[in-house]
């Protein structure tokens, strides 16, 4: 979601700005949060980060683009800005950085001359009420536009109508058609769980979009967005000429929100949320960027800030969970939870794919990474030139701690605000000192995995693990834990300002048997300074035929 400048500057080859004294304005400004019409929001004055050069540089070296984004990542109000450019509306592109390179062009004359505009938006539709639903979001707009270029088809199929109307358009308009589809894979998305409806929607696709490559001569410039790349969805197959531009270093900043960006046209929002924080503003700076940022969608490519969450933290004044809160990636959490994926992997940086496996997405593809880098849950973080590997993991906080937030519920059911079980209560024992807290807390918690687990090909102690990583994991989020499985340090270490703790587990083995390793190991010399720190050796063992803890013992250290 772009957003705000009179100023039109490319962010990338500015210096950053960082601000030393500054006056908030005497009126909070607007900001365009879930405004997707470019229209309206340029005829209202929102706030607009100009992006319009990217757009100048797609529509002069090229015919036909995709792009696949997240959610929430600004690509509608991207799609509607093309939009109202090829429909000539040049009154809302004043002082914007493509009027002035139009402006310059060699072909002025022929600048905003208006174009036929068929602008799918496939949201706002429950793809999921019935196989017809697809049928009927393009049934819809091809009526409108039959209106429009003065014929009906309705004998036809959707694709031979389509077909007509972009000739009729070029041959009525005297210019070419411009085709811009908006979020194309919301129809597949919508229906994952449901195989025989999702099949449905690509076959409908295969019959309408792949008249485009026979209808070449009439169109002037494509442009198609979607979160995924569905592999083998006519739209790629067919369509053979499209430019996947997804992981393009010179588009890597077209949606989201860069460094550079945020620091010159958000100065006024960013010292509010400081004031509001009690924060000086290189903190605030350095919060919004733990929060917000470190989404990368090329290898050595600008980074950005998810414009969504942004835009809302400076409306609220606030560092709140935004994008996460919008949905729920409960299918991601089904399949997780259902496999013996390896969860620790989320955020030690063990995760690789190269670019085809990122690029290609299969519903029956039982790797789950390109899935969580599509859709945003993971992003690029490191590359190895040599295998043309790339490394993958949580892109921020807000995803990280949001993300197993949602998976932990998918181990421990009871793992909830209202329970009492949950990391802040372990976070209040551990601060106190209270043991018997803590082992209530993982007693409750552990003993609520769901008994279909033990249906699973996966075996128990993979829950188990996956459990035990996860509650620790996010209680690392509000005070200092240390997460390990190698030798040479306990598998948790957990530091309070009065006290340490260091827990061993162990499956069918016996407590005494942790405590015992903890000190034959001398996971406890790290700390034998810490004199102001109270330090307990903690054994637990999970009994994996009951699904408790069968076993605890405390040792002071």
């Amino acid at each position: 979601m772009p957003v705000a400048s009179a100023k039109s500057k490319q962010p990338s080859e500015q210096p950053l700005i960082t601000p030393t004294t500054s006056k908030q304005p005497s009126a909070p400004r607007k900001l365009p949060i879930g405004i997707q019409d470019f229209p309206s929001l340029k005829k209202d004055d929102y706030l607009y980060v100009d992006k319009t050069e990217y757009i100048y540089n797609l529509i002069n070296t090229g015919k036909y683009y995709f792009l696949s984004r997240p959610r929430r990542f600004g690509k509608s109000l991207l799609t509607s800005t093309m939009a109202a450019y090829w429909e000539g509306k040049e009154e809302l592109f004043i002082n914007l950085k493509i009027a002035e390179l139009e402006q310059s062009s060699n072909d002025p004359l022929t600048t905003w001359t208006p174009h036929p505009v068929f602008y799918f938006d496939f949201n706002g539709v429950n793809y999921q009420e019935g196989s017809s639903a697809l049928e009927n979001k393009l049934e819809s707009k091809l009526t409108d536009w039959e209106a429009i270029y003065g014929d009906t088809f309705h004998e036809r199929q959707l694709g031979e109508r389509f077909h007509k109307l972009l000739q009729l358009a070029c041959e009525k308009t005297g210019q070419k058609a411009v085709v811009l589809v908006d979020e194309y894979d919301k129809p597949l998305l919508d229906v994952m769980e449901q195989p025989e409806l999702e099949q449905h929607n690509k076959a409908v696709f295969k019959g309408f979009f792949s008249v485009l490559k026979e209808a070449d001569k009439y169109i002037k410039f494509v442009f198609i967005t979607g979160v995924t790349k569905f592999e083998k969805v006519s739209i790629f197959s067919d369509l053979n000429q499209l430019r996947d531009i997804s992981f393009s270093k010179e588009y890597a900043g077209l949606c989201g929100i860069t460094e550079q960006e945020m620091r010159e046209y958000f100065l006024p929002e960013i010292l509010a949320v400081a004031e509001e924080q009690c924060l000086s503003t290189e903190e605030c700076f350095t919060q919004l960027k733990q929060k917000y940022d470190g989404y990368h969608f090329h290898k050595t490519g600008i980074g950005v800030y998810n414009p969504f969450s942004l835009l809302n933290a400076f409306a609220d004044k606030a560092f709140g969970s935004y994008w996460f809160s919008t949905g729920t990636p409960t299918f991601l959490v089904n399949r997780i939870t259902n496999t013996d994926f390896d969860v620790k992997k989320l955020t030690d940086s063990s995760l690789y794919a190269d670019e085809q496996t990122l690029s290609d997405y299969r519903a029956d593809n039982p790797d789950l990474v390109p899935l969580l880098y599509q859709t945003g849950y993971l992003t690029i973080v490191g590359f190895d030139s040599s295998s043309g590997e790339y490394t993958l993991s949580f892109p921020n906080n807000e995803v990280k701690y949001g993300f197993l937030k949602s998976l932990i519920k998918g181990y421990s059911p009871k793992y909830g605000s209202s329970s009492g079980k949950n990391v802040f209560a372990l976070k209040r024992h551990a601060e106190t000192g209270n043991l018997d807290g803590i082992k209530d807390v993982l007693t409750a918690l552990f003993s609520s995995m769901p008994y279909s687990t033990t249906e699973k090909k996966y075996p128990v102690e993979h829950y188990f693990q996956s459990m035990f990583f996860l509650i620790f994991t996010l209680l690392g989020e509000l005070i200092e834990c240390e997460i390990h499985s190698a030798n040479g340090r306990a598998d948790c270490i957990l530091i309070t300002k009065r006290f340490i703790y260091l827990f061993e587990f162990k499956i069918n083995g016996k407590a005494e048997e942790a405590i015992k390793q903890i000190d034959e190991k001398g996971y406890a010399l790290p700390f034998a300074a810490e004199y102001e720190r109270k330090l307990y050796k903690i054994g637990v063992v999970f009994d994996s035929k009951k699904r408790t803890l069968k076993d605890w013992k405390v040792a002071e250290g």
